[in-house]
């Protein structure tokens, strides 16, 4: 039986000539077919694929920056004990972890009113740059009912700039008042891009901007005066297990305490307000 000598997807081969092989040679042939036929269908699918993958990839970036309106928005702590306290109402040991509100903290709204919100935030934190609106909001609807109060939990592992902010909005305290604080940390809130972008040279500035003696404040926050409190603060918060940043607890007359994590949306909040001064 003779041989002959076949090319079969680039290869030599030679095969005696019989009805098996030509059987066999025909599929072969088809199945290269199909595979040339189905490449060019393949190569499509990568490229969607990729595209796909690029997509999200841009998402999460965003979404890293601060973009977009998802509830629980926060920067977290860098190897933060993750086993703390969850959204919702605390229990009352948990409740008694958070620092007492004193004549030490800055007020927004009466001392006197039926629920604190203690807000504990990061001047260059994009997710409490997105919160700082809703809690002045929150100051202005429900008025003397509700008091805001601002804590500083600096982010030293993410924003190595929001601590000397922190000290920043104290030295406007000591100048200016309460109505200073609030003023000092809208501004630094409304001009920083935030996660650290904020040209500090421009601090001196935003406090002559509000009223305050420029040089005065200046020499206030080279002094650095203010670093035990900040830090006072922000060991506070860990005791009451804050691991990022916003986080808040709303808290009532009898003591119930309810933690708020991450950048929540106004209505979410008034819920938890209206349960807290029922209570």
């Amino acid at each position: 039986m003779g041989l002959t000598r076949y090319l079969i997807n680039g290869t030599m081969f030679d095969m005696p000539l019989t009805k098996k092989t030509v059987i066999g040679l025909r599929k072969a042939l088809k199945k290269g077919l199909t595979l040339e036929k189905l490449t060019p269908l393949l190569v499509v699918i990568s490229i969607v694929l990729a595209f796909l993958v690029g997509v999200l990839w841009e998402k999460v970036n965003y979404l890293s920056k601060g973009g977009g309106k998802t509830i629980n928005q926060n920067d977290q702590v860098v190897g933060s004990d993750t086993a703390q306290p969850q959204n919702g109402k605390l229990t009352e040991d948990q409740a008694k972890k958070i620092p007492s509100v004193s004549e030490k903290d800055h007020f927004l709204g009466s001392k006197d009113a039926g629920v604190y919100l203690i807000a504990y935030s990061d001047l260059e934190c994009p997710f409490c740059k997105q919160f700082h609106p809703t809690i002045q909001k929150i100051s202005s609807e429900y008025k003397d009912k509700v008091a805001v109060i601002f804590r500083h939990f600096p982010l030293d592992q993410l924003h190595s700039k929001a601590r000397k902010e922190a000290e920043a909005v104290e030295c406007a305290f000591e100048l200016g008042g309460e109505s200073a604080f609030w003023k000092m940390t809208d501004k630094i809130f409304e001009v920083t891009p935030a996660n650290n972008g904020l040209d500090h040279t421009l601090l001196p500035g935003m406090a002559k901007g509000i009223g305050l003696d420029q040089t005065a404040w200046k020499s206030c926050w080279d002094s650095g005066k203010y670093k035990d409190k900040v830090e006072e603060q922000y060991q506070g918060a860990i005791s009451a297990g804050v691991s990022g940043t916003p986080t808040s607890f709303l808290i009532n007359k009898k003591g119930e305490a309810w933690m708020i994590i991450g950048a929540q949306p106004y209505d979410n909040i008034k819920a938890t307000i209206d349960e807290a001064l029922k209570s």
